[in-house]
């Protein structure tokens, strides 16, 4: 396989996948420290959530965070717009449509992965989107669901939503079964089509397609982008979030000269986000449960992913758990004192919107 030239390597894009309980503000802020191209996408956002609660907890985030893509689940054209308005207004780069997940709670809401079976909403949903916003709208779907999972039927769902103005899919390459499977086994038990992903950006050449489902390595990432657009990567990226640090070098030939070079020096860097995050009352384990395997594979990783378990939930945990957890991976390090550190507007650009 020849090597892409350098034109053609920032024409892909690599992202990390929207993930429920999992792709929030401080997962985000701590993944970009990480790499600066890769695209990140929130979990997903209920219009009604947005629409009647705190639009400031829902829509929130740093401005370091960008690229940033908001996901939205729903399935009244109407409301979508709404929120996907907001969105734009807050400052969001991409309005993203969940119609790829497959739980039951989703299902009973009415959006997700059973909206395959409605294709004509799903492109009334995207044509009230993308008139109600000057940003990209962009769908994230499943190969099929159930035993609604003909070739035939995805390209009739694609040819409608790209009619109504939706320019770029991200298809995870595995249908789902909404009878049967729980989400878990969803991610797994169905087979990959990566072919069958690859054929839809042969029939449809003027989209852009992404690939998701079971990249685990950027060596895979690489291998696609030769077939796709782009390459979204799941929960390898939350397994093993160190792998970022390789992303914006490898993939796109464009190292970041203020990227951290070690895991250790990206938990100092994080430090200041942590102290600015306990000072406005959220408490410490939001922001570890998404460090703890940040030393996958490495020496001291199992104690150190133990002891911010055991400690970050407690009442009035502060920075010293971080501190402490890391003398199982790094024992001679010795920290600045927090008041000598630098402050957070040097490490993790904008502020809270």
């Amino acid at each position: 396989m020849q090597p892409m030239n350098s034109d053609r390597l920032m024409d892909r894009e690599f992202s990390v996948a929207p993930m429920l309980d999992v792709t929030n503000r401080h997962c985000r802020a701590l993944l970009r420290l990480l790499s600066r191209h890769t695209r990140l996408y929130t979990e997903m956002m209920v219009t009604g959530s947005i629409i009647y609660g705190d639009r400031d907890h829902f829509l929130g985030f740093d401005q370091s965070e960008h690229p940033l893509a908001i996901q939205l689940g729903g399935s009244d054209p109407a409301q979508l717009a709404v929120c996907a308005k907001l969105a734009e207004e807050r400052g969001y780069d991409e309005i993203n449509l969940n119609v790829g997940c497959p739980s039951d709670r989703v299902k009973n809401g009415m959006f997700g992965a059973c909206l395959m079976a409605q294709p004509e909403l799903v492109a009334e949903c995207v044509g009230e989107m993308i008139q109600a916003v000057n940003i990209p709208v962009t769908l994230k779907t499943r190969t099929g669901i159930d035993d609604m999972d003909s070739y035939e039927a995805l390209q009739q769902f694609v040819r409608l939503n790209a009619a109504a103005g939706c320019r770029h899919l991200i298809i995870h390459a595995r249908k789902a079964w909404l009878k049967g499977l729980s989400p878990k086994q969803n991610r797994s038990v169905p087979p990959l089509q990566y072919e069958t992903v690859y054929r839809l950006k042969n029939d449809f050449p003027e989209l852009r397609i992404t690939l998701n489902g079971g990249v685990m390595d950027l060596d895979q990432v690489q291998t696609h982008f030769a077939k796709v657009d782009g390459v979204m990567m799941g929960r390898q990226a939350y397994h093993d979030p160190w792998l970022l640090s390789e992303v914006d070098e490898r993939l796109f030939k464009q190292p970041n000269p203020d990227a951290p070079q070690s895991r250790l020096e990206a938990v100092e860097r994080f430090l200041p986000y942590v102290e600015k995050q306990l000072s406005q009352g959220v408490s410490l384990r939001h922001m570890t449960r998404h460090m703890l395997q940040l030393f996958h594979g490495q020496e001291g990783a199992k104690p150190w992913r133990r002891y911010l378990s055991e400690y970050g939930p407690r009442k009035n945990a502060g920075i010293e758990v971080i501190e402490k957890a890391l003398r199982f991976v790094a024992p001679q390090t010795c920290f600045v004192p927090a008041a000598s550190r630098p402050n957070e507007s040097t490490l993790m650009s904008g502020s809270i919107r």
